[in-house]
């Protein structure tokens, strides 16, 4: 995308977002001040440049967009308006729309090109970041849903509550994203580090996006997270192996065989269409052991949040993806399936470093405290404690080629001090077959072993 592209000003990225735009009243009763509240020498001034070179007379627009039919308050940024600056008046715009927002039971997408604060108001324009904060917060609390589109540049505060603070984070090509402006950051900083594709890649941001996707990307994410269902959700049917194996063992092999239908063939015959959320938000993305996001199910239409694992060592990135995933399908009030397929957490030493054990912890926690329903499907490998945080207590099934286990029977083996060929007599003495879990009423199955049955 070219820089004039990512540039565009806050009205033609409206334009591009949706239509029917309706501009909301500044709000507030502020009086204005002479070279505002820091008397700056020729503040005045600046701003009637800025507004005569761009139409606006502040650094937002805020208003209702119909995007995809759908309604949604939107705060676009001019960055042209002194660099599309934080300040009082900015602040009081931005309070409006999330009020506004809230009132009408509508989402609100932050189409983000800033910054940061504005330096002729000081101090005054920087706590314009907690008001928004708040906004932010009460917002989140009333369950709606927040987006944030990342345009060039979004750094500072901008970057550090509307952009970041957002429940799904896109970004435009090439766009300049970071808390550190070009002016401001390290001279020996890599410029890569600030862009869009490196948030993403860091685990800050969802996806990128082109600008002629815009509208059909946050009209189709808007509409998956406005749809909230109070029932659970049937689990995937099983796309495997049919009959219930035969020992432990067997179990074992079939759920460790490479031609067992895997996570992405179990959701692509579940969703008619789905979206991805990526990345922990502390830097770390396990694009390969955990597949998270929001889709609509072939069964009923239903939007339904997904979180699962792909048959790989989970690791720390991916356990806090999940449990974002699940905490925020809750906040939203959408049902959760989850999809058991791992060996076990990543246990090498960099999976400590990066805090696996308190990563296992926080989906453990996501899954007690949820208040919407949750539904597991263990499709393959349940190895210990990693596989049992995504499981919904009282909810989770198991499919003819899968196992669920204390430990692998080889560790289990290994702690009880059994020789190598005792394996095999550990897995039958551990229970792991989907029908003897059923008997234990750990688990459902389809039927087809007589361990359960649908409801």
């Amino acid at each position: 995308m070219s820089e004039r592209a990512r540039r565009l000003s806050a009205r033609a990225v409206i334009g591009l977002l949706g239509e029917e735009f309706d501009e909301l009243p500044e709000g507030g009763d502020r009086e204005d001040v002479p070279d505002g509240p820091l008397s700056w020498p020729g503040y005045d001034a600046l701003r009637a440049r800025a507004a005569e070179r761009t139409g606006e007379d502040e650094s937002v627009v805020c208003g209702v967009v119909r995007v995809g039919g759908a309604p949604a308050v939107v705060i676009a940024f001019e960055f042209g308006f002194l660099g599309g600056s934080l300040g009082q008046r900015s602040g009081d715009r931005l309070e409006s729309a999330y009020i506004h927002a809230r009132a009408h039971r509508l989402p609100v997408v932050a189409l983000v090109a800033t910054g940061g604060s504005r330096m002729q108001e000081g101090m005054v324009a920087l706590t314009q970041l907690q008001r928004v904060a708040r906004q932010s917060a009460l917002t989140r609390a009333a369950g709606l849903p927040q987006l944030a589109v990342l345009r060039d540049p979004t750094t500072g505060g901008g970057w550090a509550t509307l952009g970041a603070g957002a429940d799904v984070i896109l970004a435009l090509p090439g766009a300049q994203v970071g808390f550190a402006g070009s002016r401001v950051r390290p001279a020996d900083a890599d410029p890569a580090a600030y862009t869009a594709e490196a948030q993403v890649a860091a685990g800050a941001a969802d996806a990128v996006v082109s600008a002629d996707a815009l509208r059909e990307t946050v009209g189709r994410w808007l509409r998956l997270l406005g749809a909230p269902s109070a029932e659970a959700v049937p689990p995937p049917a099983p796309l495997g192996l049919t009959e219930p194996p035969a020992t432990g063992w067997d179990a074992v092999l079939r759920a460790r065989d490479p031609r067992r239908p895997r996570a992405h063939r179990y959701l692509d015959a579940y969703f008619a269409h789905r979206v991805a959320v990526s990345g922990d938000r502390c830097g770390g993305v396990d694009a390969d052991g955990m597949l998270c996001g929001f889709g609509e199910s072939r069964h009923d239409g239903r939007t339904v949040a997904f979180a699962a694992q792909t048959g790989t060592a989970t690791r720390p990135a991916g356990y806090r993806t999940a449990a974002r995933l699940i905490r925020l399908a809750d906040r939203l009030g959408i049902p959760v399936l989850t999809l058991v397929d791992t060996p076990g957490a990543a246990n090498d030493a960099e999976a400590e470093r990066e805090g696996v054990g308190a990563a296992i912890a926080e989906v453990f926690g996501a899954v007690a405290s949820a208040r919407t329903p949750l539904t597991t499907l263990v499709i393959g490998e349940g190895g210990s404690g990693g596989a049992l945080a995504l499981a919904a207590p009282g909810n989770t099934w198991a499919t003819p080629d899968s196992y669920f286990s204390v430990i692998a029977p080889e560790l289990a083996a290994a702690i009880l001090k059994r020789a190598g060929g005792e394996v095999r007599l550990t897995a039958d003495q551990l229970l792991i077959r989907p029908q003897d879990l059923a008997r234990l009423g750990l688990v459902r199955t389809d039927g087809a072993d007589g361990g359960g049955r649908r409801p």
